[in-house]
């Protein structure tokens, strides 16, 4: 996969360049400017909103013992979605709205945990690895009245 970010970061300015031309000699130059603009006003609210929704249900999981996994993934599509609104263009402006609508960003997700393998590692630390600084004692505390 990463091989063809060099390959995208070609394509899609062209892309986009080419679609900011096409429309702008459809509608005019200033009507262009305008959905470039109220595109990226419209994603940053929606952003926002979608993100705080999504920060409330993940806390209310937390709270409940459980592992907000779909919430984080729905944070980095959040994420992605939000750069790419800001980006102008009206291509990335398509796939930023299709991260940041409820509905497709979750049917993406669920695809995506469906069909991928994910691995896990972890790296385990001993006393001499973790003694960067002397003066640090590593215990429990507890206090009794």
């Amino acid at each position: 996969m990463i091989r063809f970010w060099p390959a995208l970061f070609l394509i899609i300015p062209i892309i986009e360049v080419y679609l900011l031309i096409k429309v702008g000699s459809v509608i005019g130059a200033g009507w262009t400017i305008f959905l470039v603009v109220l595109t990226a006003v419209i994603g940053v609210n929606l952003l926002r909103q979608q993100g705080l929704s999504t920060l409330m249900r993940a806390n209310q999981l937390m709270s409940q013992g459980q592992i907000p996994a779909m919430e984080m993934l729905e944070g980095l599509f959040l994420a992605v979605g939000g750069a790419l609104l800001i980006t102008p263009g009206f291509f990335t402006d398509t796939i930023g709205f299709i991260c940041l609508l409820p509905f497709t960003r979750r049917m993406i997700i669920k695809h995506l945990l469906l069909n991928s393998t994910f691995q896990a590692t972890y790296k385990v630390h001993t006393k001499t690895e973790s003694a960067a600084d002397p003066r640090t004692i590593e215990g429990e505390y507890r206090r009794e009245d």
